[in-house]
């Protein structure tokens, strides 16, 4: 039998966790190992000032008192008796498309499953409707089968997957789509702590999306689950040669 990881960033509480997990089981033996609490936009981040507690919980998960990719890597190295074929994160609360994967969680998590080797992909409800998550497991145990029978996932990849805001059974079809880009203004809000003094709160603002019809964010606009394959090198080829042509000396 096949067996999954699932992970997130929403913690182990999270109503989208249980329902990919339960997807995640229409194709095979599902562990989760999740945080114990919210972890969202700790991107890549691994806890290393500190020793992590995993916990068996009653129904057989793990929750972890660290970071989204800590829970991928000891779900791997000590938790799972036995190597996962997929690394499945998700479904998160809310999008992940354009530079959103740079500090993802939950896009992070699968990352870390591909950096070890093994195929990640990650879910994302761009939304906060809980409610519309138990509509969309179908959907989502369908493309988990579709994920899981090919018979060669492509190397250094992960699948970042956006599910549009709208019931399940209104979602247009699926767009293979690049990543759009955002530009969030602001996004840093001034108070006071009860002593008076200043304190600054990252978090809100105004977001302005960016792109043209084949990027991720105009395909969940239009009502489309959008599909990104995204790779591991971040390298810029094109510069390659021209930087391989500079010398201290100029």
């Amino acid at each position: 039998m096949m067996h999954i990881l699932v992970a997130n960033d929403d913690g182990i509480l999270s109503p989208g966790l249980q329902v990919l997990a339960e997807a995640c089981r229409t194709v095979g033996h599902v562990t989760v190992v999740a945080p114990d609490r919210e972890q969202s936009a700790q991107s890549h981040a691994l806890t290393m000032s500190r020793p992590l507690r995993p916990v068996r919980r009653p129904d057989g998960s793990w929750q972890v008192d660290g970071t989204p990719t800590d829970c991928v890597l000891l779900a791997l190295e000590v938790l799972m008796p036995e190597r996962p074929a997929f690394v499945f994160s998700g479904i998160n609360h809310g999008p992940n498309m354009g530079e959103d994967v740079l500090y993802s969680g939950t896009v992070s998590a699968a990352m870390e499953a591909v950096v070890l080797g093994i195929p990640g992909v990650a879910f994302s409800l761009a939304g906060r409707r809980d409610d519309l998550l138990p509509g969309y497991r179908p959907l989502v145990a369908r493309l988990i089968q579709r994920i899981c029978s090919l018979p060669d996932f492509p190397p250094y990849t992960l699948l970042n997957i956006n599910l549009p805001s709208i019931p399940a059974d209104e979602v247009k079809g699926i767009r293979v789509a690049r990543l759009g880009s955002r530009f969030f203004s602001e996004s840093v809000t001034k108070q006071q702590d009860p002593w008076g003094r200043e304190v600054l709160w990252i978090g809100g603002g105004k977001i302005t999306w960016t792109g043209a019809a084949d990027t991720d964010q105009a395909a969940v606009a239009e009502g489309y689950v959008s599909i990104t394959p995204l790779q591991m090198d971040l390298t810029n080829h094109a510069l390659l040669e021209t930087v391989r042509s500079w010398r201290l000396e100029d």
